[in-house]
C-alpha cells in the first residue's frame, strides 16, 4: 500500500504525488468521456479540436510538475494503487451483465459497464 510521508518536504511531495495522480485520472475519465461523445456525434469538429488542445496542454502541464519535482515514479505506483483499489471496490459489488470482462475491467477501460 502506499503511504504519504508527513514530514517536512516530503510532505509536500507526497501531496504533489496525490494531487498529480487524481487530476491524471480526472484527466483519463475526461478523455473517455470526449471520445464518446465525439464518436455518438455530441461534439462539433471546434469542439473536438479545441477539447483535444486543452486536455493535451493539461497532459504537459502534469508532465513537467513531474519531472520538475521527479514525482513520475512516485504518481506512476499512486495511480496503480488506486487502480488496484477502485478495480476490489468494483468486483465486491459482483455485478455481472453478460460481458465476459469482469465489471472492474469494463470500467478501467473506459466502457460503462
Amino acid at each position: 500500500m502506499t503511504t504519504i510521508d508527513v514530514d517536512g518536504e516530503s510532505a509536500a511531495d507526497g501531496l504533489l504525488t496525490l494531487v498529480l495522480a487524481v487530476v491524471e485520472i480526472l484527466v483519463d475519465a475526461l478523455e473517455r468521456e470526449a471520445i464518446r461523445r465525439m464518436e455518438s456525434g455530441r461534439l462539433t469538429d471546434d469542439e473536438v479540436d479545441r477539447l483535444g488542445q486543452q486536455l493535451a496542454a493539461i497532459e504537459t502541464q502534469i508532465e513537467e510538475i513531474e519531472a520538475d519535482h521527479d514525482l513520475g515514479d512516485d504518481v506512476a505506483n499512486l495511480r496503480g494503487d488506486l487502480d488496484d483499489l477502485v478495480r476490489d471496490a468494483i468486483e465486491r459489488l459482483g455485478e455481472t451483465d453478460g460481458d465476459d470482462r469482469s465489471v472492474a475491467d469494463q470500467f478501467l477501460a473506459g466502457d460503462r459497464p
